[in-house]
């Protein structure tokens, strides 16, 4: 864009941000294509794209195409306007379907006949034409038209479809548009419905004539004048000059003439042009885009949305499972050992799930996927229905079109989302991992514990068949012996130990399944940010940029 804000100041007034306007919408019709009406959207970007063309090129020129029905005498009035006989009138018309271009002024102007499409052989430069018929020094009138680029165009109304598609070219190209309308057809709905009504918003670039002016009798010229401002006002057109001018007579065309040196003099109707297609076409898009102020995603229906996921990806199930597990692996760390082995004997809910395999478990067993159920019909369609309430939350106020493409995004990656979850949660640190530290440290007290009741139970033993079972020289404390003391301390302390620890069991389970909970929540975030809530920022982001595009294009 830098070529093209170097032509806005080399061609707008001072103060004027048609650069930034051109910008504004190029970035809006940017982010609306595949959004909104496609066929709107290329129009857009044809202007943009046009509009900057333009910019870059001579802003010292102005085109003014002169356009017409057969026989309205347009070319009898681009010949008047130039002094030559450049265009072919009546029965002597050419059948070429190319334009015809005089210049005032030619340097400059080549890039812009090329970017016209004016082939050289329809390009004449007035200054040439004099010089070579040895005509008289140009007058002043000559030097009023300098930086004029006069295009004579085909009819319109011609049988000829190349000539239809040149008229509509230039149409979109020229600066400033003079059509000559006659007496006999000036109401033909063919310009009217076709150029005039539907270039409503083109009016400060727009000239009316009407030719022929001659032919008609002197009492009723002003009602026909008054005929053709009463059709150009339903157009809406009020704002447009209508000339009456007789080419073959000369009549008038000093005043066409002076409106054209006029315009080109005040050097608005590049910038004027450019702006009427600017507002013509973010007008459309504006009308598709709807008014209303972006929204953002309530933290509740988010929310919401999570809460269905979590159920649906069976983190209920996992917290339940770290729950479970962590009683039975801390309790076969403080349990009394005599027993506690038989813990050994039932499955680990985590491992049953393929969840905390250590790093090379899940190699081990083949598996990608953990072994948490899947989710049920009726789990799927609650988290498609939450899916679905987020986006026609976000979405309220928005036109049908922006509307479905949120509601587009919100879906577009819930097919992942099985498989991103279950990775998620798989590849989640449960925290379960090891025993507490107070658990090793139980179970070696157990064991201690075990080994002083085995040395009581083996001393016992041995004093009583040795007979000195109660003898004095057996120690004893507070009047047990003390390998009695042993096996009954060992074993009844043990046993109490392993009670006593079942608080702290529950108390760590409950503690580790809150933690699990919190870590896979936060992996269902982290999936649904990805997958749901990212693409719908995007869409909104989107639609904040087309919106703040398109103010700045109109200028609110």
């Amino acid at each position: 864009m830098t070529s093209l804000l170097e032509g806005a100041r080399r061609l707008v007034a001072r103060g004027s941000d048609l650069g930034g306007r051109i910008e504004a919408l190029q970035s809006a019709v940017e982010a609306a294509r595949g959004r909104l009406d496609d066929e709107t959207v290329n129009q857009a970007s044809e202007i943009v794209e046009r509009a900057a063309s333009r910019l870059r090129l001579s802003a010292d020129h102005t085109v003014v195409a002169i356009a017409g029905a057969t026989g309205s005498g347009k070319s009898s009035t681009f010949n008047a306007l130039t002094g030559l006989e450049l265009s072919a009138v009546g029965v002597r018309r050419p059948t070429t379907s190319w334009a015809t271009a005089c210049v005032w002024g030619s340097d400059g102007a080549q890039e812009l006949l090329e970017w016209l499409g004016i082939p050289p052989r329809h390009q004449t430069t007035r200054d040439s034409m004099l010089d070579a018929a040895s005509l008289v020094a140009r007058s002043r009138t000559d030097h009023d038209m300098d930086g004029v680029v006069l295009l004579d165009l085909p009819d319109h109304d011609s049988t000829e479809v190349a000539h239809h598609l040149e008229v509509d070219r230039i149409v979109k190209l020229a600066d400033l548009l003079v059509w000559v309308l006659d007496p006999q057809k000036y109401a033909d709905a063919a310009v009217h419905d076709r150029y005039l009504a539907p270039l409503a918003s083109h009016a400060d670039i727009t000239v009316v004539v009407l030719n022929h002016i001659d032919t008609v009798p002197a009492d009723r010229r002003t009602t026909m004048l008054e005929d053709v401002r009463r059709l150009l006002d339903a157009d809406g057109l009020r704002q447009v000059p209508v000339i009456a001018t007789s080419a073959r007579q000369g009549d008038g065309i000093a005043e066409l003439r002076a409106e054209i040196v006029r315009r080109v003099a005040d050097k608005k109707s590049t910038r004027q042009r450019i702006e009427a297609d600017l507002r013509s076409v973010a007008a459309r898009l504006n009308e598709e885009c709807g008014t209303g102020k972006p929204r953002s995603l309530a933290a509740g229906r988010v929310q919401a949305m999570e809460e269905a996921l979590a159920e649906s990806a069976g983190v209920p199930t996992v917290v339940n499972a770290v729950d479970r597990s962590t009683r039975l692996r801390a309790g076969q760390a403080t349990g009394w050992p005599v027993i506690s082995w038989m813990a050994r004997l039932k499955p680990d809910p985590l491992r049953r799930l393929h969840l905390d395999l250590g790093p090379s478990g899940r190699h081990l067993v083949g598996r990608a996927r953990t072994s948490i159920p899947e989710a049920s019909p009726v789990q799927r369609a609650r988290v498609d229905a939450e899916v679905r309430a987020l986006a026609d939350d976000v979405s309220a106020g928005m036109t049908r079109p922006w509307a479905d493409a949120v509601r587009r995004a919100s879906t577009s990656r819930l097919d992942e989302m099985g498989d991103r979850l279950d990775r998620q949660i798989g590849a989640t640190d449960l925290g379960v991992a090891r025993i507490p530290v107070w658990a090793g440290a139980v179970r070696v007290l157990q064991w201690l514990l075990i080994l002083a009741a085995i040395v009581g139970g083996g001393w016992t033993l041995a004093l009583a068949v040795s007979g000195s079972l109660g003898d004095d020289s057996v120690p004893a404390y507070w009047g047990i012996d003390l390998p009695i003391l042993l096996l009954v301390g060992g074993v009844v302390v043990g046993i109490l130990l392993a009670l006593l620890c079942r608080a702290l069991v529950d108390l760590t389970a409950r503690n580790r399944a809150a933690t699990a909970d919190r870590r896979l929540r936060a992996a269902v975030h982290e999936v649904s940010s990805d997958l749901v809530v990212a693409p719908v920022e995007h869409e909104l982001e989107a639609f904040r940029t087309v919106r703040t595009g398109l103010d700045k294009a109109l200028g609110s």
